[in-house]
């Protein structure tokens, strides 16, 4: 007879999650693991003592870690999944009745409570990654990548000088709201208006010009209205904070900037950071390495060694990491140039010597206004480059030879030396085995491929919250290693047996050198008789 099954559904059921989520489960061990009690207290200045209870603390960052596991970008799209799953809403501390909170609650809430408990959160578990032997500490791999900001090309507006603002703000407010791209300006009026000096402006206008009559195939490349879009030109009234990437090879968009630490020993996140995308990544390492080395701190450990690429290179930094006593890996920039070319250094006079003979004395330091760089120049004398053969091709028309090292060339040196020795070859493919997976993985399985919020400091706790869920699931699957050690008492050898190996294994050496000696045995009759032997 053939069956067939009818559904009706009950209006009284009793049903047990806990009977029903397996032990193995990946979120039931994480509920075991994790405790997030610590919340309640931290989180009591933040609302008030009347009115509607709001979400539970603790159910919040839940839900933030669901979504960063889940691989799930949108608040609203996170509570829906967390609904039809029998183990989350386990995890969550939800029955099936039980309403899950508004997807909305969740993005206030976030916008609520203050970055410091975000970083309270991440600390935490890297504490209990800690405890577990996955964080070593000494050698940190440091690296960064581009996070498409939740902002539209289409949503830029043109900045204005200074001097005009308040007319082009009179103007945009006479039109009406549905000619304008965004419904709310976020901007403050710094930055609406132009800070570019004026050779900046000339050379985005001939970059405009440049992109117009060669960007053949790009549509729209030769439309009246295509604009080079800049930094220094253009905001998003939407995000201010996000900035416009200009990586070669990419389209541009707006990202934040995440700066990511990772621990070598068991590929551990250790910081993570949100920078502005037009900020260079060796701006970004002095403030990268004072929080890193605090939170290190409160687990007790401490770094000993950076792995970077090259677009951490700087002088200061590498003075910076030699202040603090840590050995840096960090490959020079192009742009480097250890002197002048076919010039030497002497430094005990400090000076370069030319080709001729002649020295370049040291003169000054200079410091650059627009960069902060710091140089150190020096000079010929005209007496000495007037009658130079190699004058036309040193110098052309100028009438002394100028020299610009950096302050900091010593430092360099010593990281080239560093970074051609067999271990700082090692080093360099231990970086790229050890950060640059974890921020694929972050960025396509684990919800950071784009920031869902707006502002800096809420892309901070995002860029946070991604990590925390990153370290728990390796937490997790993380198995120590156990090595078997026995203890076997052995019986105590003859005198016989000690005195065969050493015979075989003086022949065997013997041998090697196609020689035999003979070696006499010179044994006490207390001995022999003691140990009953006989020769």
């Amino acid at each position: 007879m053939q069956g067939r099954k009818q559904f009706e559904d009950e209006r009284e059921l009793r049903f047990s999650l806990s009977a029903h989520v397996p032990e193995h489960n990946f979120y039931r061990r994480l509920k075991e693991r994790l405790d997030l009690s610590f919340l309640y207290e931290l989180t009591a200045s933040c609302y008030g003592r009347c009115g509607q209870q709001s979400i539970d603390p603790v159910v919040f960052f839940k839900l933030c870690l669901v979504g960063y596991l889940e691989n799930i970008a949108s608040d609203r799209k996170l509570i829906e999944h967390c609904g039809l799953r029998l183990d989350l809403l386990y995890f969550l501390g939800y029955q099936l009745d039980e309403p899950l909170p508004w997807h909305s609650t969740v993005s206030r809430t976030r916008q609520l409570l203050p970055e410091p408990l975000f970083e309270e959160v991440f600390t935490r578990v890297l504490s209990l990654c800690a405890e577990a032997g996955m964080v070593a500490g000494h050698t940190q791999a440091v690296d960064s990548a581009l996070i498409k900001a939740n902002a539209s090309m289409d949503s830029l507006e043109l900045k204005v000088p200074r001097h005009t603002l308040d007319a082009h703000l009179a103007q945009v407010r006479a039109i009406s709201r549905g000619d304008r791209k965004a419904r709310v300006n976020k901007a403050t009026p710094q930055q609406r208006s132009v800070s570019a000096s004026a050779d900046e402006l000339r050379e985005i206008r001939a970059r405009n010009r440049k992109w117009s009559l060669e960007q053949d195939l790009r549509p729209g490349a030769h439309n009246k209205g295509s604009k080079y879009t800049s930094n220094k030109t253009h905001y998003s009234p939407v995000d201010p904070d996000a900035r416009i990437a200009v990586k070669p090879g990419k389209a541009r968009k707006l990202c934040y900037l995440a700066q990511l630490s990772v621990d070598t020993s068991h590929h551990t996140i250790t910081h993570v950071q949100a920078d502005l995308a037009d900020r260079k990544d060796n701006q970004c390492l002095p403030r990268l390495l004072e929080v890193l080395t605090q939170r290190l701190k409160q687990v007790n450990l401490s770094c000993s060694h950076i792995l970077t690429d090259a677009g951490y290179s700087s002088g200061e930094n590498y003075a910076l990491l030699e202040q603090e006593s840590i050995t840096a890996f960090i490959p020079p920039h192009g742009t480097y140039k250890g002197g002048p070319e076919g010039f030497s250094y002497d430094k005990k006079e400090d000076c370069w010597v030319c080709p001729q003979g002649k020295r370049a004395t040291f003169r000054k330091v200079k410091v650059e206004p627009k960069n902060n760089i710091k140089k150190k120049i020096y000079f010929i004398t005209r007496r000495d480059c007037k009658g130079c053969p190699l004058r036309e091709s040193c110098i052309g028309r100028s009438h002394e030879k100028k020299v610009e090292i950096t302050y900091y060339r010593e430092e360099y040196e010593r990281a080239i030396a560093r970074l051609k020795s067999r271990y700082g070859r090692r080093m360099k493919g231990l970086r790229q085995a050890t950060v640059e997976p974890v921020l694929g993985t972050l960025i396509n399985f684990m919800g950071l491929r784009k920031i869902n919020t707006r502002g800096i400091k809420q892309a901070r706790k995002v860029m946070l919250l991604a990590a925390a869920a990153y370290n728990l699931k390796k937490l997790l699957l993380y198995k120590p290693r156990k090595s078997q050690t026995a203890a076997m008492a052995l019986p105590r050898p003859s005198v016989a047996a000690l005195f065969r190996r050493f015979w075989t294994a003086e022949i065997r050496k013997s041998s090697r050198n196609s020689q035999i000696l003979i070696w006499p045995l010179v044994v006490s009759p207390e001995l022999c008789n003691s140990y009953q032997c006989w020769w």
